[in-house]
């Protein structure tokens, strides 16, 4: 749209559900149980039920007096006021995308990135959350269902909720994509049996599943132990996280035994992928034979089959994972309207980078709509 001969594919935007999302669209037999959003901060993505925070790790609040001392704080408070005020509609969505010049996005959540965060979650309830964000998701997308596509909440905490919420946003609601995080739920790894169901479906729905972090979860994560160190727990929650996940998929056996499932690991960066790959391809020629006896190919060559992974739009090392696995594997994300997107100017950005422009087209576009199913 405003970068010349690139189109511009965002493999993970965020919007900004409405605070009373879950009381609005949660079946009724769930309402009372539902949480709600907190709005003391713009941008405040916080959840809470009956006064008692929801899906975060005790600590999170505490520390958000210390982060208001920091002056990306108020920038961030002026930068999204405007969106705030009008209430982060589908339109202020579409205007926002033309601002930094985004053809087409894919859409996750905010708020719902913490929603299925707690330990032993009730699964019933779990799968009700999931449905009524689904059900409000698609409401939004309607807005303009050629440049805004939803990727699905599914629950983790029932397989078989998670395999029928799939398959009711691929063939009802018309959702490109299903979405997880990658922290681990009641005790199971994600090449654990217990999860065939679901990647057996997404391979038969043709229906690509995005891993997407959130910093702070009742669920066990990776930089919890920084406490409320935001900082410090953040630069390791995103990347860590994403990388035991692709553990599971290439070196677990997950994608060798569904060879058709796409997975992409979102908003964690890209620049750990060569040294991850390298050294599970070492521990897989050492070891492989005891606990990797169905892989048929070193577990990079499943990575570089079937998965994508996303680049930071100043994410300069990117050059040097180009020139491990080439450039067929990256996609690009903006983060709008997270505090770290560098919105309105995270094209730009990536245009900068010391990278090739073919690299730069197929990133922006190519290697995200063949994720996606989308025309190239």
């Amino acid at each position: 749209m405003a970068h010349g001969a690139f189109k511009v594919l965002d493999s993970d935007i965020h919007i900004i559900e409405p605070p009373d999302l879950w009381p609005r669209y949660i079946d009724p037999a769930f309402r009372e149980r539902a949480p709600i959003g907190l709005t003391e901060d713009e941008g405040d993505l916080r959840l809470a039920h009956a006064g008692k925070p929801w899906g975060r790790v005790a600590g999170v609040d505490a520390d958000r007096n210390r982060r208001r001392q920091g002056k990306n704080y108020l920038r961030n408070q002026d930068r999204w006021k405007p969106y705030a005020e009008r209430g982060w509609t589908p339109k202020v969505q579409l205007e926002a995308m033309d601002i930094e010049g985004i053809d087409v996005a894919v859409v996750y959540p905010s708020r719902g990135l913490f929603a299925l965060t707690i330990n032993d979650m009730d699964p019933p309830l779990a799968a009700a959350m999931a449905r009524a964000y689904n059900d409000w998701l698609h409401g939004f997308c309607q807005e303009n269902p050629e440049r805004l596509l939803g990727a699905g909440m599914i629950s983790p905490f029932d397989v078989n909720d998670a395999v029928a919420e799939a398959r009711r946003c691929v063939r009802q609601l018309g959702f490109r994509a299903m979405f997880l995080r990658p922290n681990e739920v009641n005790g199971r790894n994600w090449h654990d049996p217990y999860y065939e169901p679901l990647w057996r479906e997404l391979e038969e729905l043709e229906t690509p599943l995005g891993f997407h972090e959130g910093s702070g979860s009742q669920l066990r994560q990776v930089g919890e132990q920084f406490g409320s160190n935001t900082m410090l727990k953040h630069v390791y929650s995103h990347p860590v996280e994403q990388m035991l996940a692709v553990g599971a998929f290439c070196a677990g056996g997950i994608l060798a035994r569904h060879p058709k499932l796409r997975v992409a690991f979102l908003e964690g960066n890209c620049s750990w992928v060569p040294f991850l790959l390298w050294r599970m391809d070492e521990h897989h020629e050492w070891l492989g034979d005891v606990y990797a006896k169905e892989l048929t190919m070193a577990p990079s060559a499943y990575f570089k089959r079937q998965c994508f992974v996303s680049v930071e739009c100043d994410e300069e090392p990117v050059k040097h994972v180009i020139d491990a696995i080439g450039d067929d594997r990256i996609v690009f994300s903006t983060d709008f309207p997270h505090g770290d997107s560098k919105f309105p100017e995270a094209v730009e950005s990536f245009l900068r980078l010391p990278i090739s422009e073919e690299s730069k087209r197929k990133i922006l576009w190519d290697n995200c709509a063949a994720y996606y199913g989308l025309p190239s």
